[in-house]
């Protein structure tokens, strides 16, 4: 297996929350890390373990008001970063990949799975690309609450790795 590293301008993540009254939209650059992986006959087949992480403060919707309180919330300056350690990879059948591993947030660590799909982008780069939903009081976080406004705790997470050869 060769090592990829995580390119952080280039790789996205997306979290979706639902609201009483609209959608909280977080999207963000800056994930980190790097990938086991071998390109074989223009296929990625995915090695484990790896770990991707982001620093929490980079977690923002652009409303000051959901900023400020999904800032006190995770508690950024006691638990800077949300990471990712991947322990195993199961190939599936279709380019799909069930990635098992362990999900930090908040402090907490949660054991966790996700489907994604990997592609070779050129000689040199690969992209990962999946989606899950989470509860963000398996996490130790309250949704917030004020009056009308209501968060719920379902939270879609959607994140895209660009990883280039580190070879």
């Amino acid at each position: 297996m060769a090592r990829y590293r995580v390119v952080p301008e280039k790789s996205r993540l997306w979290a979706e929350a639902r609201s009483s009254l609209h959608p909280i939209n977080v999207e963000t650059s800056g994930l980190t890390g790097a990938i086991e992986a071998e390109v074989t006959d223009g296929q990625v087949l995915l090695g484990a373990p790896f770990r991707v992480e982001i620093d929490a403060e980079r977690l923002r919707s652009g409303n000051a008001l959901v900023d400020g309180e999904l800032q006190r919330r995770l508690e950024t300056r006691k638990f800077p970063a949300v990471a990712g350690a991947v322990r195993e990879v199961v190939r599936r059948d279709g380019g799909l990949w069930l990635l098992r591993g362990e999900l930090t947030l908040h402090g907490v660590g949660r054991l966790t799975d996700a489907d994604v799909t990997a592609r070779v982008v050129d000689d040199r780069t690969i992209e990962i690309e999946g989606e899950k939903v989470i509860d963000m009081q398996d996490y130790g976080l309250t949704p917030p609450k004020l009056l009308i406004f209501r968060v719920y705790p379902e939270v879609k997470v959607r994140a895209r790795l660009v990883a280039e050869s580190a070879g």
